[in-house]
């Protein structure tokens, strides 16, 4: 562990608080990728774990940046709100390539903007704002899971007329 310790930098969060971050990460993104795995879709469980992960790993390390030594000195310029422009980009390349046209129509709009979502939780996560991450995951799952219904209750019938 000493020659760990050695070649890796100190942190300005405390280890724990990260560990606690990137595991709510993961689980909140957990929530809204169940229902996508429960439904066969392309991206499911893992794909939005990993996604919510991934989004709370950059917000970290740009915290970690922000108050690291590197910035230190010289005409370096940060904007941490660029952190957010990247994951939101990022992810919506990844959600992108869940979308599927075809003759019969447009599949995987859902998935990419669970994909979205969780990668805005992974953000919030990150940022330590857990009660607006699981806000959102609750209302994402919400609207993923339980307005399905009213969705599919809400087709009518084609008319015989």
């Amino acid at each position: 562990m000493d020659m760990l310790t050695a070649f890796a930098s100190q942190t300005h969060l405390p280890v724990e608080t990260i560990a606690v971050r990137l595991l709510v990460a993961a689980t909140l993104g957990a929530v809204i990728g169940i229902e996508r795995e429960w439904r066969h879709r392309p991206a499911g469980l893992r794909t939005h774990m990993l996604t919510a992960l991934a989004a709370a790993v950059f917000t970290l390390l740009t915290a970690e940046i922000l108050h690291s030594d590197m910035l230190a000195g010289g005409n370096t310029q940060s904007d941490p709100v660029r952190i957010i422009e990247a994951v939101t980009g990022g992810v919506a390349f990844l959600a992108a390539g869940a979308i599927i046209r075809n003759a019969e129509g447009v599949r995987g709009l859902t998935t990419g903007a669970g994909m979205w979502l969780a990668g805005a939780i992974g953000v919030a996560t990150g940022l330590g704002q857990f009660s607006i991450a699981a806000m959102a995951t609750v209302l994402g799952f919400i609207v993923i899971a339980l307005l399905r219904y009213l969705e599919v209750a809400s087709v009518k019938q084609p008319s015989r007329d």
